[in-house]
């Protein structure tokens, strides 16, 4: 039987080399922290009304003088879910411009690339051009630092919660037996008031939870361990009963906290490769968003209107 709250391990803490490589044809996502612009933006409104005003049911757009197929349009439409179909052509036609654009540098190059597992011949000479073509600045030990002093609270050790509790199931979607399964509750925290030691006596009568067979221990909790919305409330609970039951999608729960760890500080030391990782990955992805407005800004597009770069733009 599952546990009400939603994690897996009854009274064992809760119930409960290369650069990556470019996914073509998708829309290179920028970093908001360093780049607010994406990497192929449409002029505004302008892109899906030039599309829906066409008489054809697919726009006739062509890069360089290749024309995009409407049967490629068709096939990548299910990789762009938007609001409306005219929106979701825009973003397929978009991408296989992107897509027609780095095959046609690689074909200029002439690069011949020997696939390593997993990849596919296609993607395997666009992560050689974007080696290739892309220059980066590596983040440095300045800028690591500062990172980490800066966000500080990011990198701090998970906190831990010790806990017990007493499932009260019922569905989440019949409002009356909520309504009675609180009623019923609201009678046994009372008794835990005037009584605190039946906590587990009371755990093994009502409780819906396999953990019951522990007295509702559910051992030490980190976030992530349990559904939610019982661990947002769990978290902010101090150690002993909590007055009032809580309640998630499983019914009503009462709790105690018998113990709470609070995170600490992780040293710079500790999470420099990390944070070294991830700057490099966000002046990456700057890069290839620039890198494709280049491409943009220098071919002939005929039939969909996005915004390019004439002259690079990484510094």
């Amino acid at each position: 039987m599952a546990c009400g709250c939603g994690g897996a391990n009854a009274g064992q803490g809760g119930c409960g080399g290369h650069q990556p490589a470019v996914e073509v044809p998708a829309q290179t996502p920028a970093v908001r922290e360093v780049l607010p612009e994406p990497a192929v933006e449409a002029a505004p409104a302008a892109g899906p009304e030039l599309i829906a005003s066409s008489e054809q049911e697919w726009p006739r757009v062509r890069v360089n003088g290749v024309a995009i197929a409407p049967e490629a349009i068709a096939q990548e439409l299910q990789y762009h879910p938007a609001d409306s179909r005219d929106e979701a052509v825009y973003l397929a036609t978009q991408a296989l411009v992107v897509r027609e654009l780095l095959q046609q540098r690689i074909g200029e190059l002439g690069l011949l690339v020997r696939p390593e597992a997993g990849e596919s011949e296609e993607e395997a000479a666009t992560r050689c051009l974007i080696e290739q073509e892309v220059q980066l600045p590596l983040a440095d030990d300045v800028a690591c630092r500062q990172f980490y002093y800066s966000n500080s609270q990011r990198f701090r050790s998970a906190p831990l919660v010790a806990a017990r509790h007493i499932l009260l199931a019922c569905p989440a979607d019949d409002a009356d037996a909520r309504g009675e399964t609180r009623e019923l509750a609201l009678g046994l925290l009372e008794e835990l008031l005037q009584a605190p030691q039946r906590f587990a006596e009371l755990a093994r009568q009502h409780s819906a939870c396999p953990s019951k067979e522990q007295g509702g221990a559910l051992g030490q909790i980190s976030k992530g361990q349990t559904v939610p919305e019982f661990e947002r409330q769990l978290f902010r609970l101090p150690a002993g009963l909590c007055p009032q039951p809580l309640e998630s999608r499983y019914g009503f729960h009462l709790v105690t906290v018998d113990q709470r760890i609070e995170g600490e500080q992780l040293p710079y030391e500790a999470v420099a490769t990390a944070i070294r990782n991830e700057l490099n990955q966000r002046v990456w992805q700057i890069g290839v968003a620039q890198y494709i407005k280049g491409l943009i800004g220098a071919a002939d597009i005929e039939g969909i209107h996005l915004q390019g770069a004439d002259s690079p733009l990484l510094q």
